[in-house]
């Protein structure tokens, strides 16, 4: 099972809930769940260090020449039910790459053993992340009921299979609108909250997942536990 979450504009909270999904999917899955890393931004968020090289940049740059297998060799085992495939520090789009490296990727993360959840960032022409969104079991939109968010969704480089909203108070757009835009229903709301932000500035994501987010999370995760 492969779950990617991304988002078509910057500050949308993609990582957050990338890695408070897998958090939560862990909880059912006594094997683990992956989180794979294509933005750059989850060991920050789980409060690891980040473990630069070697990751999926490189693997994704290195071609044909470099056996599949050697993914499971990038794995690192980070707590909390996680194993982590970290970005890397090499560039991250199409005209490094070799041929179908990108396909190839997704491939491997939808037909691994355990469920994956891969924090793609902003989807952006050129970005492997593109071939992962379009191959995953379930296709996350990560948005803000925004209309600097919305106008950029009405075509993205991928049709999401659900979105998930981090709402605010005192938006003019709601559930509907977002809905009526982006042409997916919303699997989970998940409301803007001090908690999940403290958490996350001091590095306890992992281990104070809150409960707000679990609870918020709930509606998208059982259907994905299953």
């Amino acid at each position: 099972m492969l779950i990617a979450c991304w988002s078509v504009k910057g500050g949308a909270g993609t990582t957050v809930v990338s890695v408070s999904l897998a958090l939560v999917l862990a909880r059912s899955h006594p094997g683990g769940v992956v989180v794979a890393d294509l933005a750059g931004d989850v060991p920050a968020a789980l409060g690891v260090a980040d473990p630069r090289d070697p990751g999926l940049s490189g693997w994704l740059a290195a071609g044909p020449a470099v056996p599949a297998d050697a993914l499971a060799r990038l794995e690192l085992a980070v707590g909390g039910g996680l194993i982590l495939l970290p970005r890397g520090t090499g560039p991250l789009d199409t005209s490094s790459l070799d041929g179908d490296r990108a396909e190839v990727l997704a491939g491997l993360l939808a037909a691994g053993p355990r469920p994956t959840v891969v924090d793609c960032g902003v989807l952006e022409a050129g970005s492997p992340a593109v071939a992962v969104a379009a191959a995953a079991t379930h296709s996350l939109l990560v948005t803000r009921a925004c209309y600097l968010g919305l106008r950029r969704a009405v075509d993205p480089p991928v049709r999401p299979s659900g979105v998930v909203l981090v709402s605010e108070a005192g938006r003019a757009l709601g559930r509907g609108d977002v809905e009526t835009v982006v042409g997916a229903p919303v699997r989970a709301e998940v409301a803007v909250d001090p908690a999940v932000a403290r958490a996350v500035d001091a590095g306890v994501l992992m281990a104070r997942l809150p409960r707000s987010l679990v609870r918020s999370l709930r509606p998208v995760t059982r259907p994905l536990a299953a």
